[in-house]
């Protein structure tokens, strides 16, 4: 009996938090919508008048970046921006033969009066924010525009960003990603699909009311002085990004987020590469939690609204936790509302979360819109991409629920940066891509029982109860059984 009211507990908890999580994105729809009555009348330098022209230096921190180095390089040396004004740092921490035909690369840019430099070190303390922090040591630009090695920038990108750090309170400008091959396969559009999310819902909602938002690690600028205001890179986390962002914003630097400028990266295309970089992520949410919680608690300078958003925000990859919990002990649930009737009214109620649901639905469709356009035939395919997509991310909850975990009990873990692929150049032979693990994660076999689990929860729908089977929450347990049914072969077939 005690273990039954024991789940019953455990239950509720992780479909309350959803719930919550839910209100907030509820929230943040009506900030993103608000948002678009506004005008920006923000004041800008104006890059006509050679007097205004700030100097930047672009930093493009590298590692083993064999496939994608050479687009890189010239796509940065097309960026339309005064060269007496310019400077390009290439921070490369590459251990191969990368090395070498980078700073070949570099030598005949440089050669066009381009002011182009290869950093290289030999240790990699603190990983990309390290190689970021010995640059910034010798950088000569004000303002600091930082690109990952996939991302291709317009060549109009820094008149577009900079201008509006003419307002000396603005410490970030953070651009939109794009998705240069969103509809590769179903792996990249489901990617895609969360991270369009995230870049107009979220971003734009939270920075339209004056809430903390994260630079994104890429397609943004910094001000020089706001990094080291704020303490400069660190290392800790794997997300120093969302660390140095926090940092930043409650010194009261302000953020401003760009929705219309859109900067083109390459989606993961494998399974392996899209773990490692869910892990890091989500992994890295957990920590800066543990790390800014008490400092977002006792600020002076800000709201408890933009607290309350603030812990939020950095307990996003804790969701995974609640839904992983929710979907675990969802048959048991099953189980224990038909045998105890007396606790048929306890289940009444928990019919309601069922709203969470609708919400998020309600949420994305903005958001899908606003990238595909509306209309019948774009509604019912919105309605075949939200479930799809939400069953793969459930499939996904054990593998980001351990990152999560160790995030907040504080395991450390070495930065495992995500594998590029080129695949519009190497499209024929990506497979042989040398940055690929050729291991079988250890959480696939589970992944492949918990598909056979949810698999049981469709059964017990047909054989619970006196009247012909329980079917509350079979949606549920038959998004869940190909969510994990997904990943589990996908990952089998890939065989990395």
């Amino acid at each position: 009996m005690y273990l039954q009211y024991l789940i019953i507990i455990i239950y509720t908890i992780a479909i309350v938090l959803i719930f919550m999580y839910a209100l907030a994105q509820l929230n943040l729809l009506y900030n993103y919508l608000s948002s678009k009555k506004k005008r920006d009348n923000c004041e800008t330098f104006d890059l006509n008048n050679p007097s205004e022209v700030p100097f930047v230096t672009v930093q493009l921190p590298v590692f083993n970046e064999m496939y994608v180095m050479e687009r890189l390089l010239d796509n940065i040396a097309l960026l339309d921006y005064p060269k007496e004004k310019l400077e390009i740092q290439v921070l490369d921490d590459s251990t191969d033969e990368t090395i070498h035909t980078t700073k070949a690369h570099i030598e005949k840019l440089a050669a066009t009066g381009l002011d182009i430099k290869h950093i290289t070190r030999e240790n990699r303390v603190g990983f990309k924010a390290g190689a970021l922090k010995e640059g910034l040591e010798i950088a000569k630009g004000e303002f600091i525009a930082i690109f990952d090695a996939d991302f291709l920038p317009q060549p109009n990108w820094l008149k577009r960003t900079v201008p509006y750090f003419k307002d000396k309170e603005i410490g970030v400008v953070q651009t939109r990603w794009g998705h240069i091959n969103r509809n590769y396969s179903l792996l990249t559009k489901i990617q895609a699909f969360a991270l369009d999310a995230h870049f107009t819902l979220e971003q734009v909602g939270r920075n339209s009311k004056g809430h903390f938002i994260n630079f994104n690690g890429t397609a943004g600028v910094w001000r020089k002085e706001c990094i080291i205001d704020a303490g400069n890179w660190e290392g800790d986390t794997l997300t120093e990004d969302l660390d140095l962002s926090y940092r930043a914003q409650l010194k009261n630097w302000k953020f401003k987020y760009l929705e219309d400028v859109e900067t083109p990266a390459e989606l993961p295309i494998v399974i392996s590469a899209a773990r490692s970089q869910q892990f890091r992520w989500n992994k890295g949410g957990a920590e800066n939690f543990r790390k800014m919680l008490w400092r977002v608690i006792k600020s002076n300078n800000i709201s408890p609204k933009t607290k309350i958003h603030g812990l939020l925000h950095l307990l996003n990859s804790s969701m995974f936790l609640s839904i992983f919990v929710v979907a675990i002990l969802s048959i048991p649930m099953l189980y224990i509302k038909n045998e105890y009737a007396h606790l048929r009214d306890y289940f009444y109620v928990m019919s309601f979360f069922i709203i969470s649901t609708i919400i998020f639905f309600v949420c994305y469709w903005f958001m899908y819109k606003n990238i595909y356009g509306s209309g019948f035939k774009k509604f019912f395919s919105y309605i075949g991409m939200f479930f799809t997509f939400f069953s793969i991310a459930m499939g996904f909850s054990l593998h980001n629920s351990i990152a999560v975990l160790e995030g907040h009990i504080g395991k450390k873990s070495e930065f495992v940066r995500t594998p590029k692929f080129n695949i519009r150049k190497f499209k024929d032979n990506w497979k042989n891509n040398k940055y690929l693990r050729k291991k079988l994660s250890s959480n696939v076999l589970i992944e492949g029982l918990l598909m056979l689990y949810f698999g049981f929860g469709l059964y017990s729908a047909f054989i619970v109860g006196d009247q012909g089977g329980d079917f509350g929450l079979f949606p549920f347990h038959l998004m869940l059984c190909i969510g994990f049914g997904y990943v589990f072969f996908k990952s089998l077939s890939s065989k990395v």
